[in-house]
Order: C-alpha cells, then sequence, then structure tokens
C-alpha cells in the first residue's frame, strides 16, 4: 500500500531549489529537507523499502543511507513533483492549522529524540530520530484527510485540560491513533525497526523510551511551558539519560530555542522556553 500523502509546501519548495542547483545539492543538504516533514521521511523510506535491491537482507531506517542507496539525481527527479497540504487545506484553517501544529510539534520530539539518543550513544541517533519524528503520523494523517474528527478530537481536550489525548481518541474514534499507527507502518511497508521503536508497549528497551518519552514533552509544552505533565517527563528522560531534572530541563530548552528558529517551515508561531518547569 503505497502513501499518496501530501507535503509541506515548503518542502515542494526546497526540493524544487535543490534540484535547479543540483551540482551543491548533497546528501546532507537533501537529508535536511526530507527530515523537517514527517510525511516525506515516510515516503522516501516507502519508495526505498518497495524498490530495494530483493538480495539485500537488511532494511533502510535512516535518509541518509535512503540518499546514498539511492544517489541525489534520481531522488530530486522521482520526488520533485508533488502535491502540497497547503494546496488541499487552503480552504479549511482549523484543519491547517492542526497539521502544522502536529508536524512542528512531531520536528521538536525529532530534534529531542536526536539529543538524548547521541547522549545515550545510541547505536544510530537517525534511527530514534526518524522514530520520533513519525510518531504521531496518524494524526497528521488525520488531520489532512479526517480534519472533522481530528477537530472535535482537539475541541474535548480544549474544554478539559486534564482529558489525556489517548482518552479523547478512543471517546471520538473508538480507538487509539497509535495502534492506527502501528498498523500504517506495516501497511506502508516500512523498517520493521520502526515499528519496534514506536511501540511503547517495548517499555523496557532504552531506544523506545527515548522516543517515546520525546514525543511525551514535545506535546506537552506545545502550547506552554507550565504545563503540569512536564516536570513527569522530565523525572523519567533523568532517568534515561543518568542526569537530573534540572539538567534535562536545560537540554530541552536549548533544543526548543533552536527548533523554535525553523517555525517559517510549519507556519507555527514559536513557543519559546524562557523558563521551562523542572521537576521539584
Amino acid at each position: 500500500m503505497a502513501i499518496s500523502a501530501l507535503v509541506l509546501a515548503r518542502t515542494v519548495a526546497e526540493v524544487e531549489r535543490l534540484h535547479c542547483d543540483e551540482d551543491n545539492a548533497t546528501p546532507q543538504r537533501i537529508a535536511q529537507v526530507v527530515l523537517h516533514d514527517p510525511i516525506m521521511t515516510v515516503k522516501v523510506l516507502q519508495y526505498l523499502q518497495r524498490n530495494r535491491n530483493p538480495h539485500r537482507s537488511s532494511d533502510i531506517t535512516t535518509i541518509a543511507h535512503a540518499l546514498m542507496m539511492l544517489g541525489t539525481s534520481p531522488f530530486l527527479t522521482h520526488f520533485r513533483e508533488q502535491s502540497s497540504i497547503e494546496d488541499r487545506l487552503g480552504g479549511n484553517a482549523a484543519a491547517m492549522h492542526g497539521v502544522q501544529l502536529v508536524m512542528s510539534r512531531a520536528r521538536h520530539a525529532a530534534l529531542y529524540a536526536y539529543d538524548w539518543a547521541r547522549l545515550r550513544h545510541d547505536i544510530d541517533p537517525e534511527e530514534v530520530m526518524i522514530a520520533a519524528l513519525l510518531h504521531d503520523i496518524a494524526e497528521m494523517m488525520m488531520w489532512c484527510f479526517a480534519p472533522v474528527l481530528a477537530v472535535e478530537i482537539a475541541e474535548r481536550q480544549q474544554r478539559d485540560r486534564t482529558l489525556r489525548s489517548e482518552d479523547a481518541q478512543r471517546a471520538v474514534l473508538g480507538f487509539r491513533l497509535l495502534d492506527l499507527q502501528l498498523e500504517l507502518v506495516r501497511a506502508w511497508q516500512l523498517p520493521e525497526l520502526l515499528h519496534v521503536l514506536m511501540d511503547e508497549t517495548l517499555t523496557r528497551n532504552p531506544r523506545v523510551q527515548n522516543v517515546a518519552l520525546a514525543a511525551a514533552v514535545a506535546r506537552h509544552s506545545a502550547h506552554g511551558w507550565d504545563n503540569l505533565a512536564l516536570p513527569h517527563d522530565y523525572a523519567h528522560v533523568a532517568e534515561l539519560l543518568g542526569l537530573s531534572p534540572d539538567e534535562v530541563a536545560a537540554r530541552v530548552a536549548d533544543v526548543a530555542t533552536h527548533a523554535a528558529e525553523e517555525w517559517e517551515w510549519y507556519g507555527v508561531a514559536p513557543v519559546l522556553p524562557a523558563a521551562p518547569v523542572a521537576a521539584a
């Protein structure tokens, strides 16, 4: 099942820019573009999975590896013509804002996960980064293709700030988006490793913890740094990394400040971490 989803207008523009300057389109520059857009990341990984050498036994789990296998020129040719989310949702301001928020949140989660994975000396931090970037891909799909349901979930949580995301999803959809997401990973034939890293039932796996906690911190700080769940998140991250909660809060603030510089990718004004809440 191929994903025919849309990508950000900024992604379309950046790929076109790279195509027009192909001599300077290094794999590093291309990877930076791809890793800003969760849906583009899915499309690249799926394309490589579906077109890889049948004699190759191992999955391609990073964008850097994907570009090495595909080559920059074939990549730019294949992914040059794409439709944008903005074109599809231009007349639906609520849906457009919703998907922009989730994508911005996903980028924050990816950067947190990468920072922590490097600190943990993870075998491949980009794998953890991609799993965090794609952690909420099902929610992005819902905003793009079922915005009425996405708006209802968001409105329930706005009315009741104590309502957990999973409870709101079950009330509206009858299931958790994470469950749908794991099914999508399989249906899209993405690397099995991504399924493992996004499966939050595997709580003893430190790489899974890394991904889940990065997604949690990004979600809980998306609307401000006074969320009461953040001290709890920092305490768990501190245990994972062997740091104090205050040290974790400081690292999160540094990464979030860097991520805020990229806000134009998503059209979402940054929530600057002037005073992140640490655990007592």
